[in-house]
């Protein structure tokens, strides 16, 4: 009987990821992403999926970014009833983005209904935190380098992918075929997360793309954030740094923290992590130590020069501190969350600044904001932005294009076919076209909603 693959998110962008396996009348569900960005793609997450989902069998996570998990609640809401498989540390992370997540469109929703702000009546909440709570049950967590069974006759292991805790490539075999999905790789140099393992033999790849057509930087994150935080602190001005809690956050305070060391930063220069979210994933690194290459000392010099922010009370009260100050808050491409405040406080002053450390996926307002763009809609009003931007281009915590092809070259045989996935569309096909012609290997980007017979 056939294997078929379907590419139900993650083509031909950079968000969204779901792959759907289907065998001898089983599906399992590699990912289950939230679309983000484009109004067109965030639409893509109120429309039912093309299959049903109390038809899927089971469910593997890569990881735990809400556009790899973060469908999760919404699939179980609907039907879903089986087995979620994850490392860990995704497990872990999962508990605290995915009732996060809930409780964000719950809080948007109620904000958009209070100031009239909403074509629709009511505005509703994609799920809700109590949704994602209920979703969480269904998780199981594998160990590395072991294999099991997600569904009857088929085997899964997983190998780790750097990028953030827990993240890991997905070796599916089923039927004879032997299926890798790289998931999110991370850096070999990346200052948190120790390098991807080599990949394992493989009939079919699918790997990411996000940073396909680009190579990162010589400099290093240190280097960037030196002079902006310098300057700022000179100028007595606000640095409001959107991050992912997941990851981004930890790199950027990890940074502060040696810059301060060495005395390139005030060490009195005070930061604050915004983000429940990030305060307690921050937490979790300290639990995983082996997922990661901090040291103790590291983990406590971030611990000392931060000041950690849950309560709503407390993040209201920055607004009323005096001086210099740097405020890392969620989310990364200021798409909701706490940091919209920030922005909506501190970007129309030319003394503050906003500081964006990542790709940010296009239709975002970070994807505004770097483009130069001189107001962003927040709240359904519109604010200045007046700010200096420092766009870092070191802190991804993606592979670039020529690690992404180094980490190919480390199958142990060329595969039979390659399916460039969770990139925009133009960074997908030119890390396709290196494919083709530097490695000689068929590839291909798929298109939203294709389906193929491996």
């Amino acid at each position: 009987m056939p294997v078929t693959l379907t590419f139900l998110g993650g083509a031909a962008t950079v968000t969204g990821s779901k792959y759907l396996v289907r065998h001898g009348g089983q599906s399992l569900l590699v990912d289950c992403g939230l679309f983000q960005g484009y109004k067109l793609l965030r639409e893509r997450n109120w429309q039912p999926l093309p299959v049903a989902p109390a038809s899927i069998d089971a469910v593997l996570l890569t990881h735990a970014h809400l556009d790899h998990s973060g469908y999760l609640p919404l699939l179980a809401r609907e039907g879903f009833a089986g087995p979620v498989f994850a490392t860990a540390a995704t497990r872990a992370l999962c508990a605290i983005l995915l009732p996060d997540s809930g409780h964000l469109q719950e809080e948007e929703a109620a904000y958009l209904n209070r100031h009239r702000l909403t074509r629709h009546s009511p505005a509703l909440p994609l799920y809700t935190r109590q949704d994602a709570l209920h979703s969480l049950r269904l998780l199981q967590e594998r160990p590395w380098h072991t294999p099991f069974e997600p569904l009857p006759g088929w085997r899964a292991s997983f190998t780790r992918a750097g990028h953030i805790l827990g993240a890991a490539s997905v070796l599916l075999e089923v039927s004879g075929r032997r299926i890798l999905f790289s998931g999110d790789l991370g850096r070999p140099d990346d200052l948190l997360m120790c390098a991807p393992e080599p990949p394992p033999a493989a009939d079919t790849v699918l790997v990411e793309s996000t940073y396909g057509e680009r190579q990162h930087p010589a400099t290093d994150v240190l280097d960037e954030l030196a002079a902006p935080l310098a300057r700022l602190a000179a100028r007595g001005g606000v640095a409001v740094v959107p991050v992912f809690a997941v990851g981004r956050a930890q790199t950027v305070l990890h940074a502060i923290a040696r810059l301060k060391q060495q005395g390139r930063l005030p060490a009195a220069l005070p930061v604050y992590l915004d983000s429940p979210m990030a305060v307690d994933t921050t937490v979790l690194f300290g639990q995983y130590a082996r997922d990661h290459c901090l040291t103790h000392a590291d983990l406590v010099a971030m611990a000392h020069g931060t000041t950690l922010v849950r309560d709503v009370e407390d993040s209201k009260a920055l607004a009323r501190l005096h001086g210099p100050r740097v405020i890392l808050s969620a989310s990364g491409m200021a798409t909701g969350g706490r940091v919209l405040h920030h922005l909506a406080l501190y970007a129309g002053d030319h003394r503050n600044m906003v500081i964006l450390t990542g790709h940010q996926a296009g239709g975002t307002r970070g994807a505004r904001i770097a483009a130069g763009e001189k107001s962003i809609r927040i709240h359904g009003r519109e604010v200045a932005i007046h700010a200096e931007v420092v766009q870092l281009a070191s802190a991804s915590a993606h592979a670039d294009s020529e690690q992404l092809l180094a980490w190919l070259r480390q199958l142990p045989a060329a595969p039979r076919h390659v399916y460039v996935v969770h990139g925009e569309l133009a960074a997908a096909d030119a890390l396709r076209q290196r494919i083709n012609h530097g490695l000689h290997w068929p590839a291909r980007v798929p298109e939203h909603g294709a389906s193929v017979v491996l």
